[in-house]
């Protein structure tokens, strides 16, 4: 499905990264990211059997945002259970129903092995998902959970119908383009004066769903709010 990316945000174990491109060559995915992978790991993985061209094919990234930039829905993987996490939590089987849904390019992030995704890796996300394990062993091997998530997503999955330039959600890209604009403009404004912020800022603008041609919109209008502010001062 080339509809859907995997994201693994700091992968350290090659046997781990090489599980989940075998998991998806066997179910049909191909588009395989890495940000911030330890690189003695990947590229010991990308050396390894089973999954050769999706291992070779993989695409390193510096950052989540330059990793998710071309979707237009982020999803996080979590096991939830000790922290404090502030975005909707959606068990995998309603998550996936809700994906399958979704008209555009889908990236679904997990965490490296030690930690799991950040609360500034969630705050890229439009929702999470979690795998509904037992509470006694809530976090999953990377490898399973990449390859539990991609068959959920496979089975039974209804054909969607394309959509035109018109009706395309907003990608992540821009709405991360838009977000940086909106707060450097509170800043020169004045208003910024509430803890992290931005990242309330991020989550606020997964939530709005905006269409491409309204992200366009409000990009513009803040930006001539931003040239405003700047000749002013």
């Amino acid at each position: 499905m080339e509809a859907v990316s995997v994201v693994l945000v700091s992968p350290r174990n090659p046997v781990n990264i090489g599980a989940a491109g075998r998991a998806m060559a066997n179910l049909g995915f191909g588009d395989l990211r890495l940000v911030e992978a330890y690189r003695v790991a990947a590229e010991e993985a990308r050396g390894g059997p089973h999954a050769e061209d999706v291992l070779r094919d993989s695409r390193d990234f510096s950052t989540v945002a330059d990793a998710v930039a071309d979707a237009t829905l982020v999803v996080g993987t979590t096991s939830a259970l000790r922290r404090d996490v502030k975005l909707e939590i959606k068990r995998l089987e309603h998550a996936v129903a809700a994906m399958k849904q979704h008209e555009g390019k889908v990236a679904v992030l997990f965490g490296s092995e030690k930690f799991g995704l950040s609360n500034e890796d969630m705050g890229h996300c439009h929702w999470l998902v979690r795998i509904p394990t037992l509470a006694d062993t809530g976090s999953m091997n990377l490898g399973q959970a990449v390859a539990v998530t991609l068959y959920e997503i496979i089975r039974e999955a209804p054909v969607v119908e394309p959509v035109t330039f018109d009706e395309k959600l907003a990608s992540a890209g821009m709405l991360d383009e838009f977000v940086d604009r909106l707060y450097e403009a509170l800043q020169l404004s004045g208003y910024v004066h509430a803890e992290n912020i931005k990242e309330k800022l991020r989550r606020l603008s997964r939530r709005m769903q905006l269409r491409e041609r309204d992200a366009v919109m409000w990009l513009g209008m803040v930006r001539q709010i931003l040239w405003k502010l700047k000749s002013e001062n």
